[in-house]
C-alpha cells in the first residue's frame, strides 16, 4: 500500500468479471486452483488453470485482496471486508475500462462533491482527455449536462427601478428576474410572453441599465447511477485509507 499508484492498480484488478468471481469464491474458503477452475466453469468462465493463477489469482494476491498457503488461496481480511461493499459493483466492471489510468474514476470522484465546470476539470486532467472521458462517462448515463455549452443568465442591476419609466410588460419582465438569475427562454415561459418580445424587453432594461447579463458555464453532474458508483468508490478509497492506518499502527508497534 506504500505504492502511490496503488488504488489505481488496486481498481483495475477488480475491473474484470473473471477476478470478481473468483474473489468472492474464496471469500468463501480455501481453494485449489483445480477446484477453482471447476467452480468458474460451472459459472460460465472458461480458463485453464495456468491463466487463472497467473493472470487472476497473481493480480489479486498483488493487491492483498487474496493470499496462499500450500497451493491454496483464500481472501484475506483486506479481501473480505472489500467484497461485502462489491454486490453493485458488478454492473459497474464492462464500463470502467480495464488497465487504465483511471481517468474516468477521477472524474466521478470530483463530481460526487458537487457540480464541476470543464475548466474544473482541466485542473485534473487535460481539454483533450477530459473532453474524451466527458463524453464516454455521459453515453453509459454516469454524468449529465445541459446540451448549450454555455447559458446567458439576467439579473437585475443595483440601479433603482422607480428612476425609469417602465412600461407594464417592461415591469413585469423586469420583476421577474430572480435574484439568482435566469436564463431568457424560462423567463418567457414565467412572463408569458414570446422568446422574441422578452428579448426586446430585455434590451431595452439593459439600456436602461437595470439589466446586466453573466455566462454561466456548462456544469456538470452525476446520475443517479454514477452517484451510486462513485460512492462506491469513494468507499473503496476510505477502506484502503483504513487498513493502511491499521497496518502503519501494527508496524509502529512492533518496532
Amino acid at each position: 500500500m506504500d505504492n502511490p499508484d496503488f488504488i489505481k492498480d488496486l481498481i483495475n484488478v477488480l475491473k474484470n468479471d473473471t477476478r470478481f468471481h473468483i474473489l468472492k469464491t474464496i471469500v468463501q474458503g480455501r481453494y485449489s486452483v483445480v477446484k477453482l477452475q471447476e467452480q468458474l466453469s460451472r459459472e460460465g468462465h472458461l480458463h485453464s488453470r495456468n491463466t487463472i493463477d497467473e493472470k487472476h489469482l497473481r493480480s489479486l494476491v498483488e493487491v492483498g485482496l487474496a493470499a496462499e498457503s500450500q497451493d491454496h488461496y483464500y481472501a484475506t481480511t483486506f479481501g473480505s471486508r472489500l467484497n461485502e461493499m462489491l454486490d453493485d459493483f458488478a454492473e459497474f466492471i464492462d464500463i470502467l475500462p480495464a488497465h487504465s489510468e483511471c481517468y474516468e474514476e477521477t472524474i466521478l470522484d470530483l463530481l460526487l462533491s458537487g457540480p464541476k465546470t470543464f475548466e474544473d476539470l482541466e485542473a485534473y486532467l487535460s481539454p483533450q482527455i477530459a473532453s474524451r472521458i466527458l463524453k464516454r462517462l455521459k453515453s453509459f448515463d454516469l454524468i449529465k449536462a445541459p446540451e448549450n455549452r454555455d447559458y446567458v443568465f439576467f439579473f437585475r442591476s443595483k440601479r433603482d427601478p422607480k428612476r425609469e419609466s417602465l412600461s407594464e410588460t417592461e415591469a413585469k419582465v423586469y420583476f421577474g428576474l430572480p435574484e439568482e438569475g435566469i436564463a431568457v427562454r424560462k423567463l418567457a415561459t414565467k412572463a408569458n410572453i414570446s422568446l422574441r418580445r422578452t428579448y426586446r424587453y430585455l434590451r431595452g432594461l439593459k439600456g436602461k441599465k437595470l439589466v446586466f447579463t453573466r455566462k454561466s458555464p456548462r456544469t456538470y453532474t452525476l446520475t443517479d447511477r454514477g452517484e451510486r458508483l462513485a460512492s462506491l468508490l469513494k468507499s473503496l478509497q476510505d477502506l484502503v485509507g483504513e487498513v493502511w492506518q491499521s497496518s502503519w499502527h501494527v508496524s509502529a508497534e512492533k518496532s
